[in-house]
């Protein structure tokens, strides 16, 4: 499993700390979102977003990874309950230094825009 893989996969299982524990002391970071973007830079303050964010059981669906070098990329829906309502897509994008921690991430999220079409999310 990728460093991605397992970051969203923690993220989804509630373990914030354990996700965060993942990326560097000093990660950049920005959130490209239907009401703005949101960068920022550490570990305390992505995980002040994160533990910030609404309560909903939020899974993100990873319907493509991708690896080149010292980057990867994920391609997904977030759904919510129970993977029944689907609220939207993103795609993101890690660097992973040397240490094998996310020294910078960027993540795009758009309500309704598919990159893939529902039709093809199997293959």
């Amino acid at each position: 499993m990728s460093v991605i893989e397992k970051y969203y996969a923690t993220l989804d299982d509630g373990r914030l700390d354990d996700a965060v524990a993942m990326l560097a002391e000093n990660v950049e970071f920005t959130m490209v979102l239907p009401t703005g973007e949101n960068r920022d830079q550490g570990r305390e303050r992505m995980l002040h977003y994160l533990s910030n964010r609404p309560p909903v059981d939020r899974k993100h669906v990873l319907l493509r990874t991708a690896a080149d070098r010292d980057l990867e990329f994920a391609q997904g829906k977030v759904t919510e309950h129970g993977h029944t309502v689907t609220t939207g897509y993103f795609v993101g994008v890690m660097h992973v230094g040397a240490d094998g921690l996310v020294d910078r991430y960027q993540v795009t999220f758009s309500a309704d825009f598919a990159l893939v079409a529902e039709t093809e999310e199997g293959r």
